[in-house]
């Protein structure tokens, strides 16, 4: 790309980002109607959405038996048995915590990491990273920190400040393959937490509940983690049908205005279908947000990412780049694909990039999808691929092995339906997060 393409392209970025963002505005402005049910549904559900996904996620743990301030590890590396967490990756090991601050601080530690990649990042009960510790902000050295709650009132030098009582760690440590398994065990024997013993959470409506179960859930939820003053205007557009600090009595609501409600949630549903058809793509390659992984006032993109997504990194940790096809709708698994990187091509990062391939869900989350050969991922870790004459690297994606290209760079479809990509680049470099390279498309072989 020379200046000219590239100040052209920039402009267009910023264009479609200006688009965005006031859609998004206009769309929860109290004034588009005031007292509207149905724009209060609409706004209430989908600011309420990470919520829900992060309560369902601190039940789940809990249902697991894993006690509140205590790591629990992954020990091997996701499959498609694996489906705790949509979109995840077959990188690393996930080590994850939840932690209440409510009676006290709370204390990590982690070992020196060596030349192995690590992160902790720290989320709030919106799904922001808050804060993350790790290799590209704290280096390989043992780091020891302190979480404190919101309305902690001792001093203590360095902490870290919590936006809300509740905290989830979804920590990564990169593996090199199988073999690589004990070594990254080890690393993760030695993080360690040290707080106050707490009780169980308490449990709350899953996204799929009915109107008044989910909204009775947000109320619960924000009560018990109070929004950001930054979240005044979004919050008033809501006070038809919800209050903050104030219990959630859906009997007061008539048949009509019940309708009115559930028009409002399918308002937000096709919401967040308009956000990524809106999404600037390059080569067929979509491009985060800059607010992803800690998003403001992007409330509609925030319930995008919590459906799709939850617990994304920041753009600067990591870029994730998805292709699903020209209508955005998936890849075809009947077909053959093919993607290929010239020598010079392949992504700039400073950690590592890999490419993972999920089948589709009926409510569009996205897994791994089994195959013959066990394998969800090929990235610049990937042992035995096979280069061009040239330098160039091809990546064959089919439902069965390619008799055209070495079985080293398949990457297995499934077995039906659609499928899309998702590029993972840890700890990019500036030209990728620039927008100055660019990924090429995905082509039919």
């Amino acid at each position: 790309m020379d200046r000219r393409e590239f100040l052209a392209a920039t402009a267009a970025a910023l264009a479609s980002n200006l688009v965005c963002a006031q859609t998004r505005f206009e769309a929860a402005s109290p004034a588009a109607a005031p007292g509207s049910l149905r724009v209060a549904a609409r706004n209430a559900w989908l600011w309420g959405l990470p919520l829900i996904e992060m309560a369902d996620q601190r039940a789940a743990r809990s249902a697991d038996g894993v006690k509140v301030n205590t790591f629990q590890h992954q020990r091997a590396l996701i499959t498609a048995k694996g489906q705790f967490v949509t979109t995840p990756n077959n990188d690393t090991l996930y080590s994850q915590a939840w932690l209440n601050l409510e009676k006290g601080p709370v204390t990590i530690g982690v070992p020196d990491s060596g030349s192995r990649y690590y992160c902790v990042p720290l989320m709030d009960m919106y799904s922001n990273n808050f804060a993350i510790v790790g290799t590209r902000t704290s280096g390989s050295s043992a780091r020891t920190l302190t979480v404190v709650g919101p309305h902690e009132a001792s001093h203590i030098p360095m902490a870290i400040r919590a936006p809300t009582n509740w905290v989830w760690i979804l920590g990564r440590t990169l593996v090199d393959g199988e073999s690589d398994l004990p070594k990254a065990h080890a690393f993760q024997d030695g993080w360690t937490i040290k707080g106050p013993e707490t009780g169980a959470p308490k449990s709350y409506a899953k996204r799929s509940a009915p109107w008044d179960q989910y909204f009775a859930s947000v109320q619960g939820l924000m009560n018990e983690s109070p929004p950001p003053v930054t979240d005044a205007r979004m919050l008033d557009s809501m006070t038809p049908l919800i209050q903050f600090g104030q219990p959630f009595d859906p009997s007061r609501f008539s048949a009509d205005q019940v309708i009115e409600i559930k028009a409002g949630i399918a308002e937000a549903a096709n919401a967040m279908a308009q956000l990524r058809r809106t999404m600037l793509a390059r080569n067929g390659w979509s491009f985060p947000r800059f607010s992803l992984g800690n998003f403001g006032e992007d409330y509609d993109y925030r319930a995008a990412v919590a459906l799709g997504g939850l617990a994304a990194l920041p753009r600067v940790e990591a870029m994730y780049l998805r292709s699903a096809g020209t209508d955005g709708r998936g890849f075809d698994s009947s077909q053959s694909w093919k993607l290929t990187f010239s020598a010079d091509q392949l992504p700039p990062v400073d950690a590592f990039w890999s490419l993972s391939m999920y089948r589709i869900t009926a409510d569009g989350q996205l897994f791994f999808a089994e195959n013959p050969i066990d394998r969800y991922t090929i990235g610049d870790r990937t042992a035995g691929l096979k280069r061009g004459t040239d330098g160039s690297l091809e990546i064959w994606m089919s439902r069965t092995e390619p008799t055209s290209n070495p079985n080293a760079n398949w990457l297995p479809a499934p077995a039906d339906g659609k499928f899309v990509l998702i590029l993972r680049a840890y700890m990019p470099k500036p030209s990728l997060l620039e927008g100055i390279y660019q990924v090429p498309a995905v082509q039919s072989a």
